[in-house]
């Protein structure tokens, strides 16, 4: 028996989540697969640590944080975090940040 040569190029799953969300989602909503990875250089690695996307809908990002604490120290941050991951997204998805406290390690 012989087996087939192993012609098939691997394709990343966040690819394929693109592609079928295109469908039933506008591009803007499905762009939250990219904040997942450009995160931690956005908002840097303590905020990273202890902050994480969780959803995006219609501009607004809604982020689990560790504790209140971190949601005090991220509200004065908000607008900078919004200004990197724009930036880092090449072009001005998120307008807003709501953070809630919520599990930071799925």
């Amino acid at each position: 028996m012989t087996t087939p040569p192993n012609n098939r190029k691997l394709i990343h799953i966040r690819d394929i989540l693109a592609t079928a969300l295109e469908k039933y989602r506008p591009v803007k909503d499905t762009e939250m697969t990219r904040i997942w990875d450009i995160w931690e250089t956005a908002v840097g690695q303590p905020v990273a640590l202890n902050a994480k996307p969780h959803s995006f809908r219609d501009g607004v990002l809604i982020v689990h944080v560790s504790s209140s604490s971190w949601i005090h120290q991220l509200k004065f941050l908000e607008k900078q975090m919004i200004t990197n991951i724009n930036t880092q997204l090449d072009h001005s998805l998120v307008q807003q940040i709501r953070f809630t406290i919520g599990s930071i390690y799925s």
